[in-house]
């Protein structure tokens, strides 16, 4: 593939740098609609699309990279890697905390929920 395609509709570059971008924006909304759905084999389906097209994006890059398209990221030093890392497992080891707090106050106080005729629970926040 050339780098610089005349006679075309845009150069190369320019394109797959749209189907790049393209590519990071569908990653984003099926993670979205993977989080948000409610029926496990949706959940799976757009888990696999999110991965499928994670691998596309990933191939695009190096291809891009490969024809110099695409500009190498800046080395990051090893202790802001570290860095950003402790901070990303010590918010995962809190938010992990808040929700079994969360949780348990949630099991005590549904011995105590309201359920409807229907026999659907309703969460206390929404009554």
């Amino acid at each position: 593939m050339n780098a610089q395609n005349t006679g075309t509709f845009m150069p190369d570059e320019d394109l797959l740098n749209t189907i790049l971008c393209d590519l990071k924006r569908t990653v984003r909304e099926y993670a979205t609609a993977a989080t948000e759905s409610a029926c496990p084999a949706v959940r799976r389906v757009f888990n696999t699309m999110t991965m499928d097209t994670l691998q596309l994006q990933g191939d695009l890059y190096t291809h891009m990279s490969q024809l110099n398209m695409y500009p190498a990221p800046a080395k990051a030093l090893r202790q802001d890697v570290d860095k950003q890392l402790q901070t990303a497992q010590q918010m995962q080891q809190q938010t992990g905390q808040f929700v079994q707090q969360k949780t348990g106050q949630f099991g005590a106080s549904a011995q105590n929920a309201h359920i409807p005729a229907n026999g659907q629970h309703q969460p206390s926040h929404l009554m």
